[in-house]
């Protein structure tokens, strides 16, 4: 729980409007997430995919980033409390103070129901998720009077592009009298990205109290490049209010978006969570923070490739006022393949299937004509990446450069090897046998392997300046091959060179010893 008796505007003094890391939920649906504070700033969203620019982004630039803002009115004192919903990635900030208390519930939308469907016939083993109901690629914020009374301030402000982007602002008298009333309230329209804002109340249970007024207007800050909007709501106990943004819909012509249909879409997504993490073998004693670590490496899952990323966000500093700041919302294969580690151990094949799919493409259209891989990939699986300072950004807390794209996609670090083998391994292991051409491919990865493992590398650490002898990277080259091996004998796959593995491993293992 946070300090009591802090506002917006007084909890982020001291640190150039910023807060800190630890003080943020994340939220997702597997194609997009967002960082929401302890405060109720929204700080971080990129639209619609992981790799997509920024719509809000005042975590690395406080006045220009742009930001969605909910919480109690400014000059209210308050404690706040943020946790998520059991067993599901739906995110909880409640907001007490003398006069009354309130909840922000903050989730992407998720149907109930999937299923497992084959995707090729000729391979039996390559399966997917297949949502059977239709992914609402929504943001959903709602807000509850739990206790006496709150006012409550939004502040919409966002930033299209990385910042970069002009926008316009359009707002809609929503209109209460058709028998479909609609519910769209604002739009913001950028070049390339229209969003909408659709709003709705829920006066409470008492036919005697009012319906909570709400009336935007339109505000212009200085350094942000299109106006936002505000409002000041008064709730009582029992009131509600729910906004959702989402892309635009044409003609101003939106009718499902009510009270009924977020419940429906709350209960939806808490279940898809609970039934999902209810496959978790792991019954120890630590079963609390392992489920909680689970949850957040499935939102790092892309669901129409299977690709992980390594983080949703970018340019979050190492350091503050450092400059290693590095844009991860790529699949590294090394990243990824410590995850599908532990998904594998704790029982979720479902996305090392889908993952295995995504790297065994790669395996056939993603090689350089000596055979080497790539070390990371787009969540599509593209490997060009270029990387691109935003020099109009000041950084996380001042931490500048901003970059995106990532340069380190050209390096060689053959660390790869052997923690893509690793995974491969397990997967035998744990999930599905590996099909006759991924062990093809394998064995032609190997063969190039043993052409490349006395060179030096750039190895995890990604250094920009020459390559060196990595220990660490000759470490995982033999466990390359000791896997190939492994799997070789255990499945008794053919393997024309495992005499030439055989002996580069037991050389590589030679050399780290006497070395």
């Amino acid at each position: 729980m946070s300090p009591s008796g802090l506002s917006e505007c007084e909890r982020r003094k001291g640190t150039g409007g910023y807060l800190p890391i630890e003080d943020y939920g994340l939220i997702g649906n597997m194609r997009t997430c967002a960082l929401v504070g302890i405060d109720g700033s929204l700080d971080f969203m990129c639209w619609p995919d992981f790799d997509s620019p920024t719509v809000f982004g005042r975590l690395l630039d406080a006045e220009r980033g742009g930001y969605f803002n909910i919480s109690p009115a400014q000059g209210v004192q308050y404690t706040t409390k943020q946790q998520y919903l059991p067993s599901s990635n739906i995110l909880q900030t409640r907001y007490i103070h003398e006069e009354g208390a309130m909840d922000l519930i903050d989730f992407f939308p998720r149907p109930k129901n999937t299923s497992v469907l084959s995707k090729q016939k000729q391979l039996p083993f390559r399966e997917t998720v297949v949502v059977q109901d239709e992914l609402k690629k929504w943001l959903v914020r709602r807000v509850e009077c739990i206790r006496g009374y709150v006012d409550i301030d939004v502040e919409i402000f966002p930033a299209f592009d990385y910042a970069r982007a002009e926008h316009t602002v359009e707002i809609h008298i929503p209109n209460r009298g058709h028998a479909e009333p609609e519910s769209k309230t604002v739009t913001f329209s950028s070049k390339d990205l229209k969003l909408q804002l659709d709003v709705t109340i829920d006066k409470g249970d008492e036919d005697s109290v009012t319906c909570p007024l709400l009336k935007f207007r339109t505000v212009k800050k200085d350094k942000l490049l299109g106006e936002g909007v505000v409002a000041h709501i008064h709730l009582e106990e029992g009131q509600a209010i729910s906004f959702v943004l989402r892309d635009d819909i044409p003609n101003h012509v939106t009718p499902d978006v009510t009270t009924e249909v977020l419940d429906t879409q709350q209960h939806d997504t808490q279940a898809f969570w609970y039934n999902w993490i209810s496959k978790s073998k792991y019954k120890g004693r630590w079963r609390e923070v392992v489920n909680r670590s689970l949850m957040i490496l499935k939102l790092l899952t892309y669901e129409p490739t299977g690709a992980i990323i390594a983080s949703p966000t970018f340019s979050v500093p190492e350091a503050i006022g450092g400059v290693r700041n590095w844009d991860y919302r790529f699949c590294w294969i090394r990243d990824s393949s410590f995850t599908i580690y532990i998904l594998l151990r704790m029982g979720f094949t479902e996305e090392a299937d889908s993952y295995m799919d995504f790297i065994s493409d790669r395996f056939r259209k993603s090689r350089s004509p000596e055979g080497a891989l790539p070390i990371m990939f787009t969540i599509r699986g593209e490997t060009d990446i270029p990387e691109l300072e935003l020099s109009h950004l000041s950084g996380y807390r001042g931490s500048a450069p901003v970059r995106i794209g990532n340069g380190a996609a050209f390096h060689q670090q053959f660390d790869i090897y052997g923690e893509l083998m690793d995974g491969i391994y397990l997967y035998n292991k744990y999930g599905k046998p590996v099909t006759w051409d991924q062990w093809v491919s394998v064995r032609e990865i190997l063969d190039y392997v043993l052409t490349i493992w006395k060179d030096p590398d750039m190895s995890i650490w990604e250094v920009r300046n020459n390559k060196q002898n990595f220990v660490y990277s000759k470490i995982m080259l033999w466990v390359a091959f000791d896997r190939g091996l492994r799997l070789s004998e255990k499945r008794c796959l053919p393997c024309p060179n495992r005499a030439a593995w055989m002996a580069a491993r037991d050389e590589i293992y030679e050399e780290i010893m006497v070395k």
